[in-house]
C-alpha cells in the first residue's frame, strides 16, 4: 500500500513540475533572445527576411463597371443565327467581403445595370430562307437589371482572383427591330413591343476574373456568362398547339474601378479605438465600457 501511495505521489509532482519547467525554458529564452540582440550586426540585420502575413478584413466597396459582350437567343424551334455584338454594359455594384458559414474568403455582390441585348437571324441555304420576328431579320433589346452575387476571392497584397455565381433580375425597357434584306418592319413595331412579348426577366449569371489592388483602389477585369429564364415572348402567341421559346443568353467582359469604404488590412478604426482604451483604462475598464 505505502509503494502504490507513494508512486501516485511521484505521478503527481512530475504533471506539476512539467507546466514549471516549460515556462521557466521560456523565460530563459526571452533572455537569451534580449542579450544576443545587442550582439547583432547590421550586416546580419540586412539579411533577414521579415514576411509579414496578410490579413483580409470584412471590408466593402462600391465600383464603377463599364463592359461589352456578345447576344444570341436559344430559340425553340431552332433557328440559324450569329451573334450581336453588345457595346453597352454600364452599371454600379456593392460588395461587402465577410465570412460564410465560418468560412473566410467569401462576399455578397449587388448592383445596377444598364445594358444591351440581341439576336440576328442567319440565311438558311436549306429553305432559301431567314427566319423574322414580326417582319425583322435583328432586334436590339434595351434592358436594365439587378445581380444578386456570391463571390469567391483569393488574395494576395496587390492581387486577386475572383469567382462569382448568383441571379439577376430585370425588365426590357425597349426594342429596335431591323428589317434586314428580305425583312419588313411596320412602323409601329420598329421601336415597341408587342402585346405577346414579356417584359419582365430574370434568370442565372456567373462568372470570373481577376483584380489588382493597389488600397484604397481596386481594378477589376471580369468574364460573364448570363441566361435568362424569361422568353422573349408569350409560348403560345402564334399557336396554342407548337409552343416557341426565345432565351437570350450573353457573354459579357467588363472593367472597373472600385473604391473601398473600409480598410481592405490593418486594424480598423474601431480595432483601434478599443485598443487605445485598452492602454489608457487598462483591460478591465475597457470591456465595461
Amino acid at each position: 500500500i505505502c509503494s502504490s501511495i507513494s508512486a501516485a505521489q511521484l505521478d503527481k509532482e512530475k504533471k506539476e513540475r512539467k507546466p514549471k519547467q516549460k515556462a521557466d525554458k521560456l523565460e530563459l529564452l526571452k533572455k537569451e533572445l534580449v542579450q544576443g540582440a545587442d550582439t547583432l550586426t547590421d550586416e546580419f540585420l540586412d539579411t533577414v527576411v521579415v514576411k509579414k502575413s496578410l490579413v483580409v478584413n470584412d471590408y466593402s466597396l462600391v465600383g464603377l463597371n463599364i463592359g461589352a459582350g456578345l447576344s444570341r437567343f436559344m430559340w425553340n424551334p431552332r433557328q440559324e443565327q450569329i451573334m450581336v455584338f453588345s457595346p453597352v454594359n454600364v452599371g454600379v455594384t456593392y460588395t461587402k467581403y465577410g465570412k460564410m458559414f465560418g468560412m473566410p474568403f467569401f462576399a455578397f455582390k449587388a448592383g445596377l445595370f444598364y445594358t444591351q441585348e440581341g439576336y440576328e437571324f442567319e440565311y438558311n441555304e436549306e429553305y432559301n430562307y431567314t427566319y423574322k420576328i414580326e417582319g425583322a431579320e435583328k432586334a436590339v433589346l434595351d434592358v436594365v437589371e439587378i445581380p444578386l452575387m456570391f463571390q469567391f476571392h483569393f488574395d494576395t497584397w496587390n492581387f486577386k482572383f475572383l469567382a462569382e455565381i448568383g441571379c439577376f433580375g430585370g425588365y426590357r425597357l425597349g426594342i429596335q427591330r431591323f428589317p434586314g434584306k428580305t425583312g419588313n418592319v411596320t412602323p409601329e413595331l420598329e421601336f415597341s413591343f408587342t402585346e405577346t412579348d414579356n417584359r419582365l426577366d430574370y434568370g442565372i449569371k456567373g462568372g470570373a476574373g481577376f483584380a489588382l489592388v493597389f488600397d484604397p483602389l481596386e481594378f477589376h477585369i471580369m468574364a460573364y456568362y448570363k441566361h435568362s429564364l424569361s422568353s422573349l415572348y408569350e409560348p403560345d402567341h402564334y399557336s396554342q398547339y407548337y409552343y416557341r421559346y426565345a432565351y437570350p443568353a450573353n457573354i459579357v467582359v467588363s472593367a472597373g474601378v472600385y473604391f473601398q469604404l473600409s480598410k481592405r488590412t490593418g486594424k480598423t478604426k474601431s480595432e483601434l479605438r478599443k485598443q487605445a482604451k485598452s492602454m489608457v483604462y487598462g483591460d478591465n475598464i475597457s470591456q465595461s465600457r
